[in-house]
Formats: structure tokens, sequence, C-alpha cells
């Protein structure tokens, strides 16, 4: 099983992607992790934020892999413990099926991603930037996967 991370957004700030890598090569022997950036719409004065939302919409769907179990990550999603999490990890691994897991743009995602997503995740209430959710996804999944290992990283 193999997960993709697909983020609106270019060029991540220097200490987001290396945590980001960090964690990707932690994840590697138990949840190999790659991220496709897409390209945000265009947004400014005179723009329809909508319209940058839709375009972002279509790029992600074109990203996703045609079988993928996919999670886009959404404030109105269920919110898990870690321990959750792992279990989620663990049902995905059980179905057999690669992972998408989607970060929006600044309104969110398209009503057409959420339609296609099997499920939604949310990080919890506060609102994080959404740079920062690449590497805080990055993290959980490794923690989920080293809880399922019995590896010692995760001490609650």
């Amino acid at each position: 099983m193999k997960a993709r991370l697909i983020a609106i957004g270019e060029k991540p700030p220097a200490w987001v992607a290396s945590g980001f890598a960090e964690y990707r090569k932690r994840l590697s022997h138990w949840l190999p992790l790659d991220l496709v950036e897409i390209e945000p719409g265009l947004r400014g004065k005179g723009r329809d934020a909508a319209r940058a939302t839709a375009d972002e919409g279509a790029r992600v769907i074109a990203a996703l892999p045609k079988t993928a179990h996919v999670v886009a990550l959404d404030g109105r999603g269920k919110a898990w413990s870690s321990e959750e999490l792992a279990q989620r990890l663990q049902h995905w691994r059980n179905g057999g099926r690669d992972l998408a897991f989607l970060i929006g743009g600044p309104e969110g995602h398209a009503p057409d991603v959420l339609a296609v997503a099997d499920e939604t995740w949310s990080l919890g209430p506060l609102t994080l930037p959404h740079m920062l959710v690449r590497l805080v996804v990055a993290e959980q999944l490794y923690r989920a996967a080293a809880l399922l290992a019995n590896h010692p990283y995760h001490r609650a």
C-alpha cells in the first residue's frame, strides 16, 4: 500500500519541506508517501475565489490515483485521536487500496472534490496554515504506523 498527499500550493518554506521529508523518510518502510503539489487557482482583486477553488478541484481530481481510497482533510470531517487514526490505517490496509490524502486551498475543497472523497478527516477545531498541515499529516501517519508496529515513538 502506498499513500499520496495531494496539496494545493507550491514551494513550502524550508522548515516545512525539511520536516515533511524527515517524516516521509521515517514512514517509508511502513507506508511510502508521495507529495503532489497542485498549482493554486488565481486569486486577488477582481478574481472569483469560487472559480479558483473549482479550478484547483479539477486539478486535484485529475491527480487522484484511479483506485485509491480518498481522504479529504476538512474541518467538518471526523477528528481522530492518534490511536483512532492507527485503527483507521489498519482498516485501510485491510482494504488493500492505495490512499490519497487531500489538502485544499484557502477556501477549502471544491464541492466536486468532497463528492469523490471516501471520507473526511479533521485535524481539530484549530485553523492551521495549509503548508503546516502537510507536516502534521505526515507526522500523524508516521505515529499511526509506529503504533501499529509497536514502535516506541508514541508514548501517550
